[in-house]
């Protein structure tokens, strides 16, 4: 492990946007891992730096140039968040479909002077549903990161008031921010403003935020990207579908997604069994992404601190029956 300086070197370069800084400490985290004879590591972390160098730079400087967000009034809380932009397209697995989607989503923008000269406009008002940490954050970061734009989540915790009209009030701010500045806007959790307005539970201003946002959807006309994520899409209010330019569904993943996710969280990770191991694989079927994600990283803890040189079976079963005994 990379010493407590040079880490924290590393992130507060990264955090600030000091791209030289960020070379810097990363180099010297390489050469470090290079003597301790970590090679392997090292060689991952080298094609990592030189490799993505360029879009880290860009995007931070994109950060770093947004003015500040708008805030609650009432209590100063900020209603905006901006949000690092590190992982891209290789470090996502989807199903056919829903890659197929997020696809055609960055077409669309990439060539949108194209659909432009007939009069047409890319998708820019997006819902993702899905169970959880089936991959719709990761999603909107894919999408921030292959467009060079800024990211940002939207703080429903901020926005949403008990206050009258408040709510309606903070949801304005925000949408003329994002109609002035082009950014990837994430409005996670959507269902907490937009649920349906028949709810009797739900109290008054809430009904009115669904209005509002209805209202706000349909006259927004800037240039970010909004994507609202919902793990309850039959919460959603009925009227707030059609807003909506697509609709993408992410789906637990099948075995062969499983083998593809191990094969990509486990590159560069010494190891004593093949990533499209069906017994492996197998293990994880009903699994989220992200509870998979996780399972890894435990397995691979326990290898570095057992002082193994490879990781094995037994460590991903037993980061398996933690990950149980966490849920159960």
């Amino acid at each position: 492990m990379a010493s407590g300086k040079l880490l924290r070197q590393l992130i507060k370069s990264g955090t600030q946007g000091d791209a030289s800084g960020f070379r810097a400490a990363s180099e010297a985290v390489i050469k470090e891992e290079r003597e301790k004879n970590h090679h392997l590591l090292a060689n991952d972390l080298e094609r990592l730096l030189y490799g993505d160098q360029a879009n880290f730079g860009k995007n931070a400087r994109k950060l770093q140039s947004l003015p500040s967000v708008p805030t609650n009034k009432d209590n100063g809380l900020a209603l905006l968040e901006e949000r690092a932009v590190i992982r891209e397209e290789k470090d996502i697995i989807l199903s056919d479909a829903s890659q197929s989607a997020l696809d055609e989503i960055l077409m669309e923008h990439n060539r949108a002077d194209v659909l432009r000269s007939y009069g047409l406009q890319p998708a820019q008002k997006l819902l993702f549903c899905g169970p959880p940490g089936c991959g719709k954050t990761l999603a909107a970061e894919v999408i921030a990161h292959s467009l060079s734009m800024p990211l940002v989540l939207v703080r429903l915790d901020s926005i949403i008031s008990s206050f009258l009209g408040e709510t309606a009030a903070n949801l304005r701010k925000v949408f003329d921010y994002v109609a002035t500045h082009p950014v990837v806007a994430l409005f996670d959790e959507f269902d907490a403003l937009t649920k349906d307005r028949g709810d009797s539970a739900d109290h008054g201003e809430l009904k009115r935020s669904v209005n509002a946002v209805l209202q706000m959807m349909d006259g927004y006309r800037g240039e970010s990207i909004l994507i609202a994520t919902t793990n309850y899409e039959t919460l959603l209010d009925k009227a707030v579908w059609r807003r909506f330019d697509e609709v993408v569904r992410f789906e637990m993943p099948n075995l062969e997604q499983i083998k593809r996710l191990l094969a990509l969280k486990l590159s560069g990770v010494r190891r004593n069994f093949e990533p499209d191991d069906g017994q492996v694989a197998s293990v994880f079927k009903g699994m989220s992404h992200a509870d998979i994600e996780r399972v890894l990283r435990r397995a691979v803890k326990e290898m570095i601190l057992s002082g193994r040189e490879f990781l094995e079976k037994s460590h991903i079963d037993n980061a398996l029956a933690r990950e149980y005994r966490y849920k159960s």
